[in-house]
């Protein structure tokens, strides 16, 4: 069972997305990426964009421990849909509204971004499925990089298998560890000399 591990929610059940090829954050995972986030001020007031959500989980653990505002984008149905009671759930805990959901590939969602030019996030989280070939998230990280604040945090999860994502001249990745199967990228803005 997934669950939020830690915050005003811990220990909230939250609903999980079966047999659709996505893959849940482990707690171990999870409580060892927060605890990161926690130590570089990362979350609390933080906007929030959790690409490829899946269950909306790593989005929704962030609402718990103080992020501002959360936005989910998953274009899966069913996911989406899990997205969306997690959110409520969330936000009934909460008491007010901080998770959104939008169904949306997370390539058309980030050039509406663009073109609208309004949205700039704190933290956001990338666990793409394992078939996304690696320029296609070289050219998220590309589309995304506009979207971020100065001193933004970008999280990219993925196989312990995958080589390390092409950064794109605007993200200098900062760190990484490794979790059994599961491997984790933190990167933010490059400093502009």
């Amino acid at each position: 069972m997934t669950r939020i591990v830690a915050g005003i929610a811990g220990g909230t059940p939250l609903a999980s997305v079966l047999g659709t090829g996505t893959r849940p954050t482990t707690d171990r995972v999870k409580e060892a990426l927060f605890s990161r986030l926690e130590s570089l001020d990362a979350l609390l007031d933080a906007r929030v964009l959790d690409l490829y959500a899946g269950s909306g989980s790593l989005g929704v653990e962030s609402a718990s421990r103080g992020a501002a505002s959360v936005k989910l984008v998953e274009y899966g149905a069913r996911a989406a849909e899990v997205c969306q009671r997690n959110a409520t759930a969330i936000n009934d805990v909460l008491g007010r509204k901080v998770v959104t959901v939008q169904r949306s590939k997370v390539e058309s969602f980030l050039g509406r971004v663009a073109e609208a030019g309004v949205d700039q996030w704190d933290l956001v989280f990338l666990d793409p499925p394992y078939p996304l070939a690696e320029d296609g998230l070289t050219a998220v990280l590309a589309a995304l990089a506009p979207n971020l604040a100065a001193e933004a945090v970008v999280v990219v999860e993925r196989s312990s298998r995958s080589p390390e994502p092409g950064w794109t001249p605007a993200l200098e990745r900062f760190a990484e560890k490794k979790y059994g199967e599961t491997k984790l990228w933190f990167a933010g803005p490059a400093l502009v000399d």
